[in-house]
């Protein structure tokens, strides 16, 4: 037997499919909020903290990170924004090889929570951290200024090789993490892709137009 039809629905009358429709339409982006005080965050490039306890960013508003701008601030410590690169001081591809990453692209930066280096490179799974002793952080990055102006958690030395050069600078550690996260975004096959490195070549150059030439009043 075949089913009755279906009375037709009335116009301006509640439908279910029209009761879903909101759960398909695009929803607005949610805005992002200071992970400590929960203050909307009106612009994108806003500043983080380090949590030095779980390792981790979080958002911040103005007033929490210059709270936490200072040393002894507790757990949190405010991520600075300087860029700094050393003209004088260069890379080999020999000293390069003493550090046993396996991509162009790694990151430096002490944990004092860890008491030791911290080398991370970004991968499909993330951020991938290898250990490095002592003996080749200094036989490598020692001799740069850079290693000696680090502050701890909050800033990574960021070293790339490409195309025959080896650059070095001394970056805000929240920028490493955004790079971290494009790579995994866009990594296709064994190298990246092309678009993953055209997005490196991208961010690197965005680098190097923001950082500033050590000058002699930076050294310690």
């Amino acid at each position: 037997m075949s089913a009755p039809p279906t009375a037709p629905a009335r116009p301006g009358a509640p439908t279910a499919h029209r009761g879903l429709r909101r759960f398909r339409a695009p929803q607005p982006p949610t805005p992002e909020r200071c992970e400590l005080c929960g203050e909307q965050l009106a612009d994108h490039n806003h500043r983080h903290l380090v949590d030095t306890e779980r390792r981790a960013l979080a958002c911040a508003c103005t007033p929490c990170a210059l709270l936490f701008d200072r040393p002894g601030a507790g757990q949190f410590r405010t991520v600075p924004d300087r860029c700094l690169v050393d003209p004088g001081h260069t890379l080999d591809a020999a000293t390069w090889d003493l550090l046993q990453i396996p991509v162009g692209v790694a990151f430096f930066l002490k944990n004092t929570d860890l008491d030791r280096l911290v080398a991370l490179y970004p991968s499909p799974a993330g951020a991938t951290e290898s250990e490095l002793d002592p003996g080749t952080w200094e036989t490598v990055l020692g001799a740069t200024t850079l290693a000696r102006l680090l502050a701890p958690d909050v800033e990574a030395l960021l070293v790339r090789r490409a195309e025959g050069s080896i650059d070095c600078f001394l970056v805000p550690v929240d920028i490493c993490y955004e790079l971290v996260g494009r790579m995994r975004l866009l990594w296709q096959g064994f190298d990246g892709g092309a678009e993953a490195r055209a997005a490196l070549t991208d961010f690197f150059a965005r680098v190097a137009s923001r950082a500033r030439p050590l000058r002699e009043a930076d050294r310690p």
